[in-house]
C-alpha cells in the first residue's frame, strides 16, 4: 500500500512525539511492505509565528489531499492569552471543521502497569475497556458568541443530522466491541439535549435493534465513570461534555501520556493526535511520553488506512515495550524514568521481535 500522511508536529513536546511516531510508522511500512510517505507542515503557535495564522492554507490544502493527518499538539505559555484574537487552539478547532471530522475516538484501556498511578483505586481499573466518542463539530464551542461590558453568550445548537451520524458512529464501533452504548446529555435541563436522546433512542430502535442503549446525564456520568467504569463500553456525547469527560476518563490510564485519539469524518481522511497537551514545561527535554502519539499512529493505520493486522503489531509492541519495564517519568518509579528516545527504541525492538503478520493473520 501507498499512503500520504501529512505530519503536523505542532508546538511544545508535539515534535518530538511526532518524530517517535513516525518513526514506528516507518518501521511498520518497511516491515510489511507498505510505502509510507510523510510531509510536514505548521499548526497552532509555531504556525502563527511563521504566518501569523494558526491553520495556514498550505497546511490546511495538504491535509485535505492526504490519507491521513498526523498531529503532536498545540498551544503554549506565549500565547496564552485568551483575548488574543489569533490562538493556537483555533488552528485545531479549523482543521477539524474543514475537513468534516464529527466524531472523536478516545479509547480508554489501562495498562497494568499505570494501574498504579492512577488516582482510582487498582481494583476499579482491572477490566476496563472502553472508547468515548464525542461529537466534534457541532455544539456551544461553535455556536453564535456575544460579548457587551457586563453580558456575554454562547450559542448551543445541534441538528437532527449531526446528531444522528455520531450516533450511528458510536453504534458502529459498538457492534465491534460489547454491543453497549451509552448516550449522555442534559435532557432534564438543556432543549438541544432533549433533542440528542430523543435522536439517539430513534437511531438505535430503527438502525440498530441488536445494540443496548442507555441515557445517563452528564452530571451523573462524571461520577459513575470513576465509580464504575468497567460497566461502560462506549459512550457517545456532545462536544463539550465530550471534552470534559474525555479528559476525566484519561485518569483511568494513570498518565495523558498513555492515551491515543482519532477524529474521523465520512470519508478516509481522519486526524490522529494523542490527548495530551504541549507540556511546555518539558519540552526540548527529550523526556516526553511517546506512547501516545505512537498508539495514535495505529489509530491512523486501522481507521485510514484499512491496516488493522499493522495497527494491532503497533499496540502489541507498545504492550511489550511497557511490561518490559521502559516507561517514561510520567508512569515511572522514582529515578527509573525512561527517555523519550529509550521508549521510542523500544517499541521498534518490540516490532522487530514480536510482531509477525503472518503469524497474527492466522
Amino acid at each position: 500500500m501507498r499512503a500520504d500522511i501529512v505530519v503536523l508536529p505542532g508546538d511544545g513536546i508535539g515534535p518530538e512525539v511526532t518524530t517517535a511516531a513516525v518513526a514506528v510508522l516507518k518501521a511498520v511500512g518497511k516491515r510489511h511492505g507498505h510505502e509510507f510517505r510523510f510531509t510536514e507542515h505548521l499548526i497552532g503557535g509555531a504556525a502563527i509565528d511563521a504566518t501569523g495564522e494558526p491553520l495556514p492554507s498550505a497546511t490546511l490544502d495538504a491535509a485535505r489531499k492526504a490519507d491521513a493527518v498526523l498531529l503532536g499538539a498545540v498551544g503554549g505559555p506565549q500565547w496564552s492569552d485568551p483575548k488574543a484574537k489569533v490562538r493556537p487552539e483555533q488552528g485545531l478547532l479549523a482543521i477539524r471543521k474543514a475537513l468534516g471530522l464529527y466524531a472523536n475516538l478516545r479509547p480508554v484501556k489501562p495498562h497494568s502497569v499505570a494501574l498504579g498511578a492512577s488516582p482510582i483505586k487498582p481494583h476499579l481499573l482491572q477490566g476496563v475497556d472502553l472508547i468515548v466518542v464525542r461529537e466534534l463539530t457541532g455544539g456551544i464551542y461553535f455556536g453564535d458568541k456575544t460579548r457587551s461590558a457586563d453580558s456575554a453568550s454562547d450559542l448551543c445548537t445541534y441538528s437532527v443530522g449531526e446528531i444522528e451520524r455520531v450516533v450511528r458512529r458510536a453504534c458502529e464501533l459498538a457492534r465491534t466491541r460489547r454491543g453497549k452504548v451509552t448516550s449522555v446529555d442534559k435532557a432534564n435541563v438543556l432543549e438541544t439535549s432533549r433533542l440528542w436522546r430523543e435522536v439517539a433512542t430513534r437511531v438505535v430502535a430503527e438502525e440498530f435493534p441488536d445494540i443496548t442503549l442507555e441515557h445517563q446525564l452528564v452530571d451523573s456520568m462524571a461520577m459513575h465513570l470513576l465509580a464504575k467504569p468497567r460497566e461502560y463500553d462506549v459512550i457517545v456525547t456532545e462536544n463539550m461534555f465530550g471534552d470534559i469527560l474525555t479528559d476525566e476518563a484519561s485518569m483511568l490510564a494513570g498518565s495523558l501520556g498513555l492515551l491515543p485519539s482519532a477524529s474521523l469524518g465520512e470519508g478516509r481522511v481522519g486526524l490522529y493526535e494523542p490527548i495530551h497537551g504541549s507540556a511546555p514545561d518539558i519540552a526540548g527535554k527529550g523526556i516526553a511520553n511517546p506512547y501516545a502519539t505512537i498508539l495514535s499512529a495505529a489509530m491512523l493505520l486501522r481507521h485510514s488506512l484499512g491496516l488493522e493486522v499493522e495497527a494491532a503489531c503497533i499496540e502489541l509492541a507498545v504492550d511489550k515495550a511497557l511490561d518490559a519495564g521502559v516507561h517514561t517519568a510520567d508512569i515511572a518509579s522514582a529515578g527509573r524514568a525512561a527517555n523519550t528516545a529509550a521508549a521510542t527504541a523500544a517499541v521498534l525492538e518490540q516490532l522487530q521481535a514480536h510482531c509477525y503478520v503472518a503469524e497474527l493473520r492466522d
